[in-house]
């Protein structure tokens, strides 16, 4: 990448998260730093990467999109992301969300995104490897039934609209672990912060509309 084109980035991403921190999406130090490190531009495709930095949705192919940066500094500071925890994405698209989450919980973290779509979980693990996220493991698979082999998790994020919180997501999580999750409809949901108080019980809370593509699979649509 050229110096001027580098510099660019670096200076688009700062005017963004000061204007997430402006608007109190980004709420603590340790997310403002984590949306500062991670190049969005690298986990757009070429065709929108002059547009990385807009706080809006951008398309990724197979009619999938990026989540807005306000939308992804909301979830990650709702969820309460730790360092050393073990978290689990479903919906991980071409893994700048995950890039996010892994700054949070650290090298002694670690996060397990699952991807539906085979093209977009490849893309995403070369990127995360390029920018040098070791801490992100890719799988491809059914979101919805989670990803019971790296289980139990103290975190779970899902990034794509659920008729309901999924069963297999409950169980895998960890007692006084966190899920957050969009729940309705196959285009307009509510996002929901679920914490499991005991081994078959879920505390919920609606934190109001979101608009995210829908999942897919068993326990999806």
């Amino acid at each position: 990448m050229a110096g001027d084109e580098k510099m660019n980035y670096e200076h688009e991403r700062s005017k963004l998260v000061q204007r997430l921190k402006r608007h109190g999406y980004i709420e603590s130090e340790e997310v403002e730093e984590a949306m500062s490190k991670v190049p969005r531009h690298l986990f757009v495709p070429e065709n929108v990467r002059s547009r990385a930095y807009v706080d809006s949705p951008q398309p990724i192919g197979q009619g999938q999109t990026i989540s807005a940066p306000h939308m992804v500094a909301m979830m990650v500071e709702k969820l309460d992301l730790k360092e050393g925890q073990r978290v689990l994405e479903i919906g991980g698209g071409r893994g700048y969300h995950a890039a996010v989450i892994a700054e949070l919980v650290g090298e002694g973290g670690k996060v397990i995104t699952v991807e539906l779509l085979e093209s977009l979980a490849n893309n995403a693990k070369k990127v995360l490897n390029k920018a040098g996220y070791d801490n992100v493991k890719v799988v491809t698979g059914d979101g919805s039934k989670g990803f019971e082999q790296e289980s139990p998790y103290d975190r779970i994020s899902v990034a794509c609209g659920a008729p309901e919180i999924p069963p297999p997501l409950v169980n895998q999580l960890n007692v006084g672990g966190k899920i957050l999750i969009p729940v309705g409809g196959s285009f307009y949901q509510n996002l929901v912060l679920a914490i499991k108080i005991d081994k078959d019980k879920i505390k919920k809370k609606d934190l109001g509309g979101v608009l995210f593509v829908p999942l897919k699979g068993k326990y999806g649509y």
